[in-house]
C-alpha cells in the first residue's frame, strides 16, 4: 500500500512513518515543516527506497493536487495539525487555519483525487484526532464514539471541526473515511513543549517544573509506538466510516506522572537533593479540562488491538530515550516559544 502521511515530521506522524515503512508500505511524508517538525524524527528511514518527502502546507490546493496526481496513494492518513493547547490561547489563529481550512483543502483536494481515479473501493481517508473534542470528565466515567462533542480550548474546537468536515465529506460525497480519536501520546522525538520532554530536560538542567494548579488533571496515556500501530491497524482493517477511540488504559494525575519521571531521573541521573525539588505549582491554564478518559472497547473487540506498553515502562523508555539522544533535544530548545510559559489568557 502507499500511504500519503500528512504531519509526517511531526512527533504521532513521524512515528506513523517509521512504523509504516517497516511493515513494508510506501510512505509519502508531507510536511510544512513548522516549528515542530523536525525531519531528524525519520532519518531512521530517509534513504529507504519506500520513503519520499514533499514539503507543503495543506493550506495549499494546487500543490495537494499535484501531490496526489503524481504519488497517486492509495490511503491518506491525516496528521497534519497544530495540536498545543497553551499555543492555541496564545494565538488561536494557526489552528483555525491549519487544523479547519487546512483539512477542508486536504478533504477536497481528496474528493477531487479519488473521483478521478474512478472511485476506487480500496481507497481510504485515515482522519486523526483526539479525544480533547469530547471535553472533560468528572471523576467516574469514559469516552467512548458515541460521546457527544464539547471542545473547551480553541485547539480542541479546531480539531472537533475538522472532524466534523470529515464526516459530512463522508455523508454527502461519499468519500470513504475512517476516524481515530487517541488519548495524550508521548515517547521518543517529543517535541520539548509538551509535559513529558518539558519535565525530563528541566529537571536535567535544574530548572523549575511548572505544574498547573493542584497536579490533579488526570489523563490517559498512549506510548507513541503503541499509537502508530494502532492507526495502522484502522487504516487496513478498520471499517469504513466507522469512529475508533484509542487509549493507553494508562491513567494518572499529572502530578503522579511528573513524580514519577523525577524518580526516574533520580535513578538515572541522580543529583544533590531529588528532582521533585525542582517541583513548582503555578497558575492553572483557562479551561483546563479536569480529566479525559477513553473506552477502547470497540477497537479491541473489532480489531483485536491493545495497547502493549504500560505506563510504567513506557516512561523509562522515555526518559533512557532523551537521557541517549541530547543532540537531538538540544537544538530544538532554541525554538519558538520552546521553555516559555504559553497560554496565560
Amino acid at each position: 500500500m502507499k500511504i500519503l502521511v500528512t504531519g509526517g515530521a511531526g512527533f504521532i506522524g513521524s512515528a506513523v512513518v517509521r512504523q509504516a515503512v517497516g511493515q513494508g508500505h510506501s510512505v509519502v511524508n508531507l510536511d510544512a515543516l513548522t516549528y515542530a517538525a523536525c525531519l531528524a524524527n525519520v532519518a531512521s528511514v530517509a534513504d529507504d527506497p519506500l520513503y519520499a518527502f514533499e514539503h507543503a502546507d495543506i493550506c495549499d490546493r494546487a500543490a495537494m493536487d499535484h501531490i496526489l496526481a503524481q504519488h497517486r496513494p492509495d490511503a491518506i492518513m491525516h496528521l497534519a495539525a497544530e495540536s498545543h493547547v497553551d499555543r492555541s490561547i496564545d494565538g488561536p489563529g494557526a489552528f483555525i487555519q491549519t487544523n479547519i481550512t487546512g483539512t477542508y483543502t486536504l478533504l477536497e483536494a481528496a474528493r477531487s483525487y479519488w473521483e478521478a481515479q474512478g472511485k476506487p473501493e480500496e481507497f481510504r481517508f485515515h482522519h486523526i484526532s483526539t479525544d480533547e473534542v469530547y471535553g472533560s470528565l468528572g471523576a467516574e466515567g469514559q469516552f467512548t464514539e458515541e460521546t457527544p462533542y464539547d471542545p473547551r480550548s480553541p485547539y480542541s474546537a479546531s480539531k472537533a471541526a475538522s472532524d466534523h468536515l470529515v464526516r459530512a465529506w463522508a455523508e454527502t460525497y461519499g468519500l470513504p473515511v475512517v476516524l481515530t480519536n487517541c488519548s495524550n501520546n508521548y515517547g521518543p522525538y517529543h517535541f520539548p513543549e509538551k509535559l513529558i520532554p518539558v519535565v525530563i530536560l528541566n529537571a536535567l538542567h535544574g530548572k523549575l517544573i511548572p505544574v498547573y494548579g493542584k497536579g490533579e488533571n488526570v489523563r490517559d496515556w498512549l506510548y507513541v509506538e503503541d499509537h502508530a500501530d494502532a492507526l495502522l491497524t484502522v487504516l487496513t482493517r478498520g471499517q469504513l466510516g466507522r469512529s475508533y477511540n484509542i487509549g493507553g488504559e494508562n491513567e494518572a494525575r499529572n502530578i503522579d506522572l511528573v513524580t514519577m519521571i523525577c524518580d526516574l531521573l533520580d535513578q538515572h541521573r541522580p543529583d544533590a537533593a531529588p528532582h521533585a525539588d525542582l517541583i513548582t505549582y503555578v497558575a492553572d491554564r483557562p479551561g483546563h479540562d479536569l480529566r479525559y478518559a477513553i473506552d477502547p472497547t470497540r477497537i479491541r473487540q473489532e480489531l483485536g488491538w491493545r495497547p502493549s506498553v504500560t505506563l510504567e515502562q513506557g516512561l523509562a523508555k522515555t526518559v533512557a530515550w532523551y537521557l541517549e539522544n541530547p543532540d537531538w533535544w538540544q537544538p530544538l530548545l532554541d525554538r519558538d516559544g520552546v521553555g516559555a510559559r504559553l497560554g496565560k489568557a
